[in-house]
């Protein structure tokens, strides 16, 4: 059985909120500030879509080293997503569908959904499920908090 309730607060938001300190883990892993490159088995589509968002993401501290597969997992699928829909587009979502008799031999066609469609549906699924841990959609996105980058000035800069 699956976690219960709502996904647990991310600790940086803890602190923010002012949360009682035996309720905020001071023990959280921290991922290193190592390089975030594309792995080498990310497709050509798949690195389009990397290109597009990665440094952005980088940037704003959403996309760590440690996150490199499950953002990979999401250009890939976000790919699959728009060659299905390409597919559907110029197919069309019904299609004629051979039928055969018992012994293989055509004996006609009969309407069928595109199974494209169904490429189309598993690739939206794994779209939304990736993004949404990447704030990648405007309601997950919401629910982020990000502070914003330090640019010490006057006595901070002397003091750090």
């Amino acid at each position: 059985m699956g976690t219960r309730g709502p996904a647990p607060k991310p600790t940086q938001l803890r602190v923010l909120h002012g949360d009682r300190k035996d309720r905020i883990n001071t023990d959280e892993p921290q991922p290193s500030a190592l390089e975030v490159q594309p792995p080498e088995w990310l497709g050509h589509a798949g690195l389009e879509v990397w290109h597009t968002l990665a440094d952005d993401l980088v940037l704003k501290g959403v996309l760590t080293a440690w996150d490199v597969e499950a953002f990979a997992n999401w250009c890939e699928a976000v790919a699959r997503r728009r060659e299905a829909a390409e597919r559907v587009a110029v197919e069309g979502a019904v299609i004629e569908l051979p039928v055969y008799n018992k012994n293989g031999e055509l004996t006609g066609h009969r309407l069928g959904k595109n199974p494209w469609l169904l490429a189309l549906d598993a690739a939206d699924a794994q779209v939304q499920r990736y993004g949404a841990r990447f704030g990648l959609t405007p309601s997950d996105r919401s629910q982020l908090k990000i502070a914003p980058p330090k640019n010490p000035g006057g006595a901070e800069r002397l003091l750090s």
